[in-house]
């Protein structure tokens, strides 16, 4: 590649000149190439070792004038073959210019001038990505696909000098971390030195950074087969969080096929980066904006556009804090440095002014907003405030205008963000047949809706639910009311006291961050409702299954009203994002959001849950929640070391968390003291859960550890958590579903929520929410490797009984099957990643390749190699497959067609290759070109064998044809008579029938249709293509042109009992001299030419054939590459090399024959079959017993990446010097 003029004092340090002229010097660098002796080694070490490893090319170009001392650097290549192509460039369109220069100093500027406008032009036609990325970063990416093989499509991320353990010994060198790959490579003294490894992402089980005597400060990345240590990092934390991502994105590519993708709204730095990549600032950018959206609550769409620490004025406080103000697209955040102080979320949708207050010595910098429902915040100390007004204006433009009503806010429009919706017709939007606003649970929650006519409750308890709203009222009023809230350990103090009914809906929606949602999206879940009512899928179907089961102790869900509530947000929900659909336990939680909230407002909560709060918790495969059970027994280990041992034993943690955390102890606790507990959740996330199931398992710690079974220790827990009761509701007491669990005739004692929610604070509050991500991240590889091989082994057992392949071999072949899907979602395929990968189909059909991924497997797996044949043997093959056309195959069928060839007996494989020449595998483009070039068969045979050729194949004709017809018929009479005799059957005897024709009906060989000529044509390349590596090749030639001659005949002489015998078309011939026929055919021929010839035409006659007629037209003349009803190979397949010496060509040995083929010409399956079993070669070879292993062991030994042919393979030296 060109690169900037660089000046170099020293040309000849390290480097070894191989062309010269003039003006310029290709060199290459000690250690690369042939060569080099000792001090290329070193330099080649070195290299490696220092920070040249990623940043010195071998090759480059110099330029020089005359007598000067220094020397440009204007040119690097990673190979020959690019550096030559500079170098010839430079020779053809620079040295005669140069030549006429006068002044070196002119020569040099205009080298300089020059290299510099192409470099410019380059940079026109390049992506903005390389753009971004400084020009050593691509020389450190072109040399990561040199060592690696890696494709274009492979990005790097970043790399970093360190130390690879191997066998207890430290091996320096550079580890390069790409999108897909984690890559190491270390050169020390020679190629016996040299060290490569490459691990996919995909395969990595564990990913840990430890610190040990043996592995010092180091990160351990574990696979399924072995584990590797990676240390001396210069950085060793920011190296093992770029790790972390790469494998999450793997993960996420496993569980859901979510290829990776650059986001191109991310803010674009101000200036380029030395040595980091446009994906390393990427990413660094999306793990912020993770961190930020989580904190503040806010969508999965929301960017961080940037943030400065600052301070703000609390009115309520009459102080300023000191944190930071966090701006994006449409909010403005702010969080106090001190945890829990203080944060503030304002939507840009709520801000009316934003202005520049007067600075000064008490408040520098100062920034007022104000907001339409008249709150002002304070900002102060801000660096570049200037800077930030222009930016938050900017983002106000952008802001959709807002009508205001009663300080509740109605959009004009639909907002142009709206997600997942296509707008519905006109006669559903006004005919509202399924949800209108206008509905009771429209407007208000279930609980108000069967409370209305409820005589008022004065007792005590109803007088502290009252003092609660005014606790909350009073708070509204020093700290605001709304998303604007300021929000304090006084906020959190409110929380944990309970939130009163009144009012738990609103704070419901307002600390999940559901009420943004909601304000953006008006209308949103009304056109949802009416798109997707009335659809039957399979989401619909098991929502209506559980409707009734939801909360069916309250009557808001006994009648009518609640259950239509509750189906509709249940369906809405299903429709909008169909790749979780419906998960058993979100109609208990959505029952719980509808009690207190407005349908629009529970079906908001849903979606805060299911895609923000609890991720991928309701999937098909509940990974988030098994994720979190992971999370819970390693905090059970950490803060219950003596009850966790007890409990693995017993096996009770994973038995008891799933329900715990799917309902948020909803179904486990009576629902008034686990409302309390939703409350707590929706404030501080999912560290409540834990911190309350460590509380319960801490307050049975006595019994647990004394208990005898898992039973015991269930019985244990349930009647805890049944007998937790919250004193101060107020409403009707509901009866709880779960076993009342009790021991004795005791009655249990009752547990208080609030006691139990404030133990949970005291002994386990020190959890912190970044500890508990990365405590989900470890877990997060764990559970979907885990599930991964489940996956494996459900398939390989689903299709063990239809399948002669070893319980092993269809692990080892699921496993290549399954990385060629994979890796076709990050380096490109024919289609998309969602139609190759549905998670709602069974495991055995959820992966799936298309044709050319297929074919990379074929041609590494497949027993019947073909040479240059076998792209095409392998297309048809995937077309025979391929049942439902919809060019994708799952593994069942990718098993079925190599098991056929691996252990099939040879009816079955015969049957396999026949069927490769019959449509659907036969396309009709490669039957039409067997008629472009053919040539006359070989055969040896003697001409009495030629004759008893025919006299067999017309009794094989016979025998297949019509006497087994005759032998079908009789059998049909005699069974018909049977059946006349036989007595009405009983009930059982339907039953079998009825069983019987459901069974698939298996194909036998009298069910597969004749073979034309055409696909007879092709039949015979392919087996011409077979032979021609096995050792013996020349017999099994031999034998083929003996069976396809057969074959011949065969066909010619069914012809003469065929119906149609009447309808062949006139054979054209036209004469052909002997030159065109290879060789080794001219000299037999010519050797025995008039004996050959005359018992040829005497067994033509005999066989009826048509007489070769001279070609007289123009047309016909056209035609001379075809060939008559009894030729069949093209010229193409049958090459000399694949002749023997001794086989001589039957048919007419002056004329080669053209015409349109006969369209009455046919053979049968049993034909051919019959016709192979005479050869004892091709018995030989078809009945051969074949072992996959060794195939699958070369696929597994190879790296775990797809070469690529490089184009920069090394020329030979003498290219350069000659």
């Amino acid at each position: 590649m060109w690169i900037t003029p660089e000046e170099v004092l020293l040309a000849n340090a390290l480097w070894v000149s191989e062309r010269a002229n003039p003006f310029f010097i290709l060199q290459r660098r000690k250690g690369h190439g042939r060569g080099g002796g000792f001090t290329g080694l070193l330099v080649g070490t070195l290299d490696v070792v220092l920070d040249s490893s990623a940043r010195v090319a071998p090759y480059r170009i110099l330029h020089q004038t005359g007598d000067s001392q220094v020397f440009w650097n204007i040119a690097c290549g990673s190979s020959r073959k690019e550096i030559t192509e500079h170098w010839e460039w430079l020779e053809a369109n620079l040295l005669q210019t140069l030549s006429i220069f006068d002044n070196e100093e002119d020569i040099t500027t205009f080298v300089k001038g020059k290299i510099q406008g192409i470099i410019a032009e380059e940079n026109k036609s390049k992506q903005t990505v390389e753009d971004e990325d400084s020009g050593k970063f691509r020389e450190a990416e072109l040399k990561m696909r040199r060592l690696f093989g890696m494709p274009d499509e492979e990005k790097l991320v970043n790399y970093y000098s360190c130390s690879y353990w191997k066998s207890r010994v430290p091996r320096q060198g550079w580890v390069y971390l790409t999108v897909n790959h984690l890559c190491f490579y270390s050169f020390l003294l020679g190629k016996e030195g040299e060290l490569t490894l490459v691990v996919q992402w995909t395969d990595v089980t564990q990913l840990e950074k430890n610190a040990t005597l043996l592995f010092p400060e180091s990160i351990r990345v574990s696979t399924r087969d072995t584990e590797h240590y990676f240390s001396m990092f210069l950085n060793i934390n920011d190296t093992f969080k770029l790790m972390e991502q790469l494998a999450n994105i793997a993960m996420r590519q496993l569980l859901d096929n979510e290829s990776f993708s650059v986001d191109r709204s991310l803010p674009k730095p101000g200036k380029t980066l030395k040595n980091v990549s446009a994906l390393k600032r990427d990413l660094d950018a999306r793990a912020k904006n993770e961190r930020y959206r989580a904190m503040f609550r806010l969508t999965q769409d929301e960017r961080l556009d940037g943030h400065t620490d600052c301070t703000l004025w609390t009115p309520f406080a009459k102080m300023h804090v000191v944190g930071q103000m966090f701006v994006s697209n449409n909010y403005i955040c702010f969080a106090s440095r001190e945890e829990d102080l203080c944060q503030l979320i304002i939507p840009l949708r709520e801000v009316s002014i934003v202005e520049k207050a007067d600075s000064s010595s008490v408040l520098p910098s100062p920034l007022s907003i104000s907001t339409k429902n008249k709150m002002t915040f304070l900002f102060a100390n801000l660096r570049d405030r200037d800077f930030l007004v222009q930016r938050i204006s900017d983002f106000l433009q952008r802001t959709p205008d807002r009508v205001w009503s009663d300080s509740k806010e109605v959009l004009e429009s639909p907002s142009p963000t709206t997600p997942f919706l296509t707008p519905p017709s006109p006669s559903e939007a006004l005919s509202g047949r399924f949800y209108s606003p206008t509905l009771p649970t429209a407007t208000q929650g279930l609980l108000s809706i069967f409370k209305k006519n409820a005589p008022e409750d004065l007792g005590p308890k109803a007088t502290k639910e009252k003092m609660k709203e005014e606790a909350w009222n009073i708070h509204f009023f020093e700290f605001g009311r709304g998303v604007c809230m300021y929000r304090t350990s006084r906020t959190r103090e409110l929380v944990l006291n309970g939130m009163p009914e009144n009012l738990r809906g609103e704070l419901w929606l307002l600390f999940s961050g559901a009420q943004n949602e909601m304000d953006t999206h008006p209308g949103y879940y009304a056109e949802l409702v009416e798109q997707a009512m009335g659809r039957c899928t399979l989401a619909t179907e098991e929502i209506e299954r559980d409707l009734h089961r939801s909360m069916p102790e309250h009557r808001a869900f006994q009648n009518e009203m609640g259950i239509a509530a509750l189906r509709r947000v249940l369906t809405a929900y299903a429709f909008r994002n169909p790749n979780i659909g419906y998960c058993q336990a979100m109609n208990i939680v959505t029952s719980v959001l509808l009690l207190y909230c407005t349908e629009e407002q529970a079906f908001w909560l849903l979606v805060a849950l299911c895609e923000r709060m609890l991720p991928d918790y309701y999937n098909t495969r509940v990974v988030g929640a098994l994720v979190d059970q992971g999370v819970f027994e390693e905090l059970t280990r950490e803060c219950l070391p003596l009850l966790y041992e007890r409990m693995q034993e017993l096996g009770v943690i994973s038995t008891i968390s799933l329900s715990w955390f799917l309902t948020l102890f909803l179904s486990v606790m009576p629902f008034d003291s686990a409302v309390l507990l939703v409350d707590c959740f929706f404030y501080e996330g999912i560290k409540v859960i834990f911190q309350v199931s460590l509380a319960v398992l801490h307050a049975n710690m006595e019994q647990l550890l004394a208990c005898s079974d898992e039973g015991e220790a269930m019985t244990i827990l349930g009647r805890y958590l049944d007998n937790v009761v919250n004193k101060q509701t107020v409403s009707a007491p509901i009866p709880h579903l779960h076993a009342l669990l009790t021991s004795g005739d005791e009655p249990p004692p009752e547990i208080d929520v609030f006691e139990l929610i404030k133990a949970s604070y005291d002994k386990f509050g020190s959890l912190r929410a970044d500890v508990i991500e990365q405590m989900r991240f470890k877990q997060r590889l764990k559970v979907i490797q885990s599930l991964e091989d489940t996956a494996k082994r459900s398939v390989v057992r689903a299709i063990m009984t239809d399948s002669a392949f070893s319980l092993e071999e269809l692990e080892e072949l699921y496993v290549l099957f399954k990385a060629k899907h994979i890796m076709s979602c990050y380096w490109g395929a024919s289609t998309t990643a969602a139609e190759r990968h549905d998670p709602s189909l069974a495991y055995l059909e959820q992966y799936r390749i298309d044709r050319g991924q297929f074919s990379q497997l074929f041609a590494a797996l497949a027993p019947w190699g073909c040479s240059a044949h076998t792209p095409t043997l392998a297309a048809r093959l995937f077309r025979l497959l391929d049942q439902n056309k919809d060019g994708l195959i799952n593994f069942k069928e990718f098993v079925t067609g190599l098991s056929g060839m691996y252990h099939g007996d040879m009816t079955e494989k015969l049957k396999l290759l026949y069927k490769l020449h019959l449509p659907p595998a036969l396309c009709p483009e490669e039957a039409e070109s067997a008629l472009e070039a053919m040539q006359f068969f070989t055969d040896d045979i003697t001409p009495q064998g030629r004759k008893d050729c025919l006299a067999k194949s017309c009794w094989l004709f016979l025998f297949t044809g019509e006497e087994q017809k005759a032998m079908e018929a009789s059998d049909v009479a005699a069974s018909s008579e049977d059946k006349k005799e036989e007595k009405v059957k009983d009930y059982k005897y339907y039953l079998r029938m009825w069983a019987k024709e459901k069974e698939p009906k298996k194909e036998t060989i009298k069910d597969l249709p004749k073979m034309n000529q055409e696909q007879f044509i092709e039949l015979c390349k392919t087996l011409y293509n077979m032979f021609s590596e096995d050792p013996l090749e020349q017999e099994l030639y031999h034998s083929i042109a003996t069976v396809a001659s057969l074959l011949l005949r065969i066909g010619e002489v069914g012809k003469k009992f065929s119906n149609n015998g009447a309808k062949k078309l006139d054979s054209l011939c036209i004469p052909c001299s002997a030159v065109d026929m290879p060789q080794p055919e001219k000299d037999e021929l010519a050797g025995d030419s008039s004996a050959t010839e005359a018992e040829v035409t005497k067994a033509l006659e005999e066989a009826q054939l048509e007489v070769p007629l001279p070609a007289t037209t123009e047309e016909e003349v056209k035609d001379d590459t075809s060939v008559s009803s009894y030729s069949m190979v093209s010229a193409g397949s049958l090459q000399c090399e694949d002749i023997a010496d001794d086989t001589v060509l039957i048919g007419c040995t002056d004329q080669r024959q053209g015409s349109v083929l006969d369209i009455d010409w046919a053979i049968t399956f049993e034909q051919v079959l019959a016709s192979m079993l005479t050869e004892h070669p091709l018995v030989d070879y078809f009945e051969k017993k074949l072992d996959i292993q060794a195939k699958v062991a070369a696929c597994r030994c190879q790296r775990a990446v797809e070469r690529q042919v490089s184009s920069s393979s090394e020329h030979e030296f003498s290219q350069l010097s000659g």
